[in-house]
């Protein structure tokens, strides 16, 4: 009854990850935390000592330290200190979600309460585009200054993002569910991603559209159940209905174009604009931010300090000639990690990533697993070159990774970390 018990409760705390992020980032942590809680009460601490057999978790545990030593060396150590010490819950989170998928048997479960979550978002943020507010009246002002969909975000406009990180688990699993069905389970499969994939379009969140068509594409390419012909219909059919929605669209056209593609007509009016954008200037001051400090970088979460640093000592009075633009974060991961951590430090967290990302790439495309793969889509499209994003570290895109990474590794015992490396102890 007990072990039970302690089930059910994991079960509850994780089928409720997606919605905890909606809320906040507050109810998220706290979340992880007794996520994290129930999976050393349900692991034993007999077990402890077994982790340091698994050479992922060490890949972890040194990434772990070096955030810590990145604090030490900050400009403001205080500054990112919580953030860097507080990653110990994304291992936390990492060894949870292995845990779960390898101990219980309601992965289904799971999967399908995080789909009903992503379906009502979908839902409400295809409302808020038709009806100018969502199902809660959030939106209405923030759309009259920007025409994006904020959702149930009320008055951040990133449910594109939020999305992103979930429909490849969503499609992965699905696609795994229908691929044995018949056409007409698949023709409604296809309906759903393609519509899943528009959802993000009309967000308005550019980055977040090429981020989830280049996903989209990896999945296919890499999907060895699809044959070639189909691989080219549904990349054919992406390309058209983006391209529709975005030309029958005002407001689209505008963010897709206008304030977008222009940039790089080479006319007169996208050059002054490129030259007057927000991105352009934080671009620029993060390489200046970089080629002050080259080595290991101003520390995690102190960009903004050295630019605010810098505007203070000109009583905050600005000109043509700064080389530095205040704001929270340099709004794009390369630069956002010369920036931060350095030469140094950005080789020491890519190689950690990416070793971590395509360690298990053969047997991810070899095993068919369609969620591990959509997984895999995701992780990879956070890394592309040039375009925005928010902040690596940040709690939100911090969330939507490692929640990936977890089930890239979780969801196939060939590749979960409890599988061959760790030998469980009894608990009872």
């Amino acid at each position: 009854m007990k072990k039970l018990s302690l089930e059910n409760i994991y079960f509850v705390l994780l089928s409720t990850i997606p919605l905890t992020i909606v809320i906040g980032p507050s109810v998220s942590l706290i979340n992880i935390l007794l996520i994290f809680f129930i999976f050393v009460f349900s692991f034993g601490l007999k077990n402890i000592s077994n982790l340091k057999k698994n050479s992922t978790f060490l890949i972890l545990i040194i990434l772990y330290l070096y955030l810590i030593f990145n604090s030490i060396i900050s400009v403001d150590y205080k500054e990112g200190f919580l953030r860097n010490f507080g990653f110990l819950r994304y291992i936390a989170l990492f060894l949870a979600i292995n845990y779960f998928f390898y101990t219980y048997k309601k992965k289904d479960h799971l999967l399908t309460i995080w789909a009903i979550i992503i379906f009502i978002v979908v839902f409400d943020s295809y409302f808020e585009n038709f009806f100018g507010k969502n199902l809660l009246g959030y939106g209405e002002k923030y759309r009259t200054a920007n025409a994006r969909i904020v959702s149930f975000f009320k008055d951040e406009a990133i449910v594109g993002g939020y999305l992103l990180g979930f429909i490849f688990i969503i499609i992965g699993f699905y696609f795994d569910k229908f691929k044995s069905k018949s056409t007409n389970f698949k023709i409604l499969l296809f309906f759903i991603i393609i519509s899943l994939i528009i959802c993000i379009v009309i967000s308005g969140e550019r980055s977040n559209t090429i981020k989830s068509v280049v996903a989209l594409f990896i999945f296919i390419y890499l999907n060895k159940n699809l044959n070639f012909k189909i691989k080219g219909f549904i990349t054919l059919t992406t390309v058209i209905s983006v391209f529709l929605i975005i030309t029958n669209s005002f407001y689209l056209k505008v963010r897709y174009y206008d304030q977008f593609l222009s940039q790089f007509s080479g006319s007169e009016q996208g050059q002054l604009y490129l030259k007057q954008n927000m991105y352009f200037k934080i671009y620029k001051s993060s390489y200046e931010v970089f080629k002050n400090y080259p080595i290991f970088g101003v520390g995690n979460k102190n960009y903004r300090v050295v630019t605010t640093q810098y505007f203070e000592k000109k009583n905050f009075q600005s000109d043509e000639n700064d080389v530095y633009f205040i704001t929270t974060h340099p709004h794009q991961i390369y630069l956002e990690f010369l920036s931060e951590h350095g030469i140094i430090g950005t080789l020491i967290l890519l190689s950690i990533f990416f070793f971590l990302i395509f360690k298990n790439l053969k047997v991810i495309i070899l095993s068919r697993n369609s969620l591990q793969l959509g997984c895999f889509a995701f992780l990879i499209v956070n890394f592309l070159p040039v375009i925005p994003s928010g902040s690596f570290f940040g709690d939100f895109n911090s969330n939507l990774f490692w929640l990936n990474l977890s089930i890239l590794y979780a969801c196939n015992t060939q590749t979960n970390i409890f599988n061959k490396d760790i030998k469980l102890s009894s608990i009872d």
